[in-house]
């Protein structure tokens, strides 16, 4: 729990702040530890906005966590102890969920506890296990600044492409939402009105008119069960990927195969897996823990279970590069250049290379596919708008025709 204080310390001077505790009393004990004479201990209280958040997830925004490991590293670098370099970042932050984060810290820095167990122990944010795992390294070795500041460098890149693609996808999703109910008013209130004068013109209806009004009879009837079925559809579907490693991995496995879509999440796999080894190895991390580390942070489960079978193989003895040959075909150039970087012992600057070229053509990828998807989208629009029309049209030009 995080409590707030109000108080007098060793040299006279009010201070106040936060500070995480499991009680009350554990709370003062801390203070009188830090020679703080509290006058006010009580426990922070939550707005409704705080405490449904709490009910979602609490992972870390990529932007928040790299400016903070930006700053860290700064400090660092500085030659300022950690716990000092918390206690600046609490200064310049004023959100509540991250001056939480970082009192948990500082309570637990101060406590004498390592920065890894700092962050493994808090409960205030949720972050990723490639970066808490990467700190723990870095600590060991004594590289935290050089790592933070790779780390910064990594999450900045990921967020940036996030919003990108986010923006990017903002006018396809208003052309496709338009699309649907400009068709869906279409199908369930023009038509049925003009489908009425058919029938009472007694007017043969054309095939592909047909077609239209018994759509349009369909979506108008059962549109209610259409959509507990997709819902309900999502639900199971949503579970599975949960629940079954099986699915899961056949899923992805579907993924990959998917033509160029699949290309877009392999190398979206493999810049992760090259940027976090590289910053291992570099970080004095042993290679065959650096694999698995970096293995773990892959979310595509057929990929990550390739790397982790070869980390194994590499234990008795083989090659990474000749490891991951077999089953599921990893890209033929990045084993090449991991068969390089073994040969030649430069296995760090060859992933760090690799890291660079996959981010480079992925971004290259998502770029050609927004452009191309725009006219995609606009030319399935027209068609089905246009569809629509000559299915309505067809009938009165026959009427016109008949009656000449």
């Amino acid at each position: 729990m995080i409590f707030k204080y109000r108080g007098i310390d060793r040299e006279g001077n009010k201070v106040s702040g936060r500070l995480e505790a499991s009680s009350s009393d554990e709370a003062k004990k801390r203070l009188k530890s830090r020679g703080i004479f509290y006058d006010k201990v009580t426990e922070a209280s939550e707005s409704l906005g705080q405490k449904l958040q709490k009910l979602r997830a609490r992972e870390i925004e990529a932007k928040k966590l790299s400016i903070i490991s930006r700053n860290l590293a700064i400090y660092l670098n500085s030659s300022i102890t950690i716990l000092q370099a918390i206690r600046l970042l609490k200064t310049q932050n004023s959100e509540t969920k991250i001056l939480d984060f970082l009192t948990s810290i500082e309570t637990m820095l101060d406590e004498g506890s390592s920065f890894y167990n700092a962050i493994e122990t808090q409960t205030a944010l949720k972050l990723p296990d490639f970066y808490k795992q990467s700190i723990k390294v870095a600590e060991e070795n004594g590289v935290l600044g050089t790592v933070l500041g790779e780390m910064a460098t990594f999450l900045l890149d990921q967020d940036r492409t996030s919003k990108n693609i986010s923006k990017a996808m903002i006018y396809p999703g208003f052309i496709v939402t338009i699309a649907i109910i400009m068709v869906s008013a279409m199908l369930t209130i023009v038509v049925p009105k003009i489908t009425q004068m058919f029938v009472q013109m007694k007017q043969e209806i054309p095939p592909i008119t047909q077609f239209v009004i018994d759509a349009g009879d369909f979506l108008g009837n059962y549109w209610m069960v259409i959509a507990i079925f997709f819902t309900i559809f999502l639900a199971i579907f949503n579970m599975l990927l949960k629940t079954s490693e099986n699915f899961k991995f056949s899923f992805h496995l579907f993924l990959l195969k998917i033509p160029f879509f699949g290309r877009v999440v392999q190398t979206s796999e493999l810049t992760r897996f090259s940027y976090i080894a590289s910053v291992l190895l570099k970080s004095g991390v042993t290679f065959v823990h650096t694999i698995r580390l970096a293995g773990n942070t892959l979310n595509n489960v057929v990929l990550k279970d390739k790397i982790m079978n070869a980390s194994k193989l590499v234990v008795e003895g083989k090659k990474f590069s000749v490891s991951l040959k077999g089953g599921f075909k990893i890209d033929n150039a990045f084993v090449q250049a991991i068969a390089l970087g073994e040969e030649t012992s430069e296995v760090a600057p060859i992933l760090d290379n690799l890291a660079s070229l996959y981010h480079e053509e992925n971004q290259d990828s998502i770029s050609v596919f927004l452009s191309m998807l725009e006219p995609m989208l606009m030319l399935f629009v027209g068609g089905a708008i246009g569809t629509i029309v000559v299915a309505m049209l067809l009938p009165i030009f026959s009427l016109n025709l008949g009656g000449m």
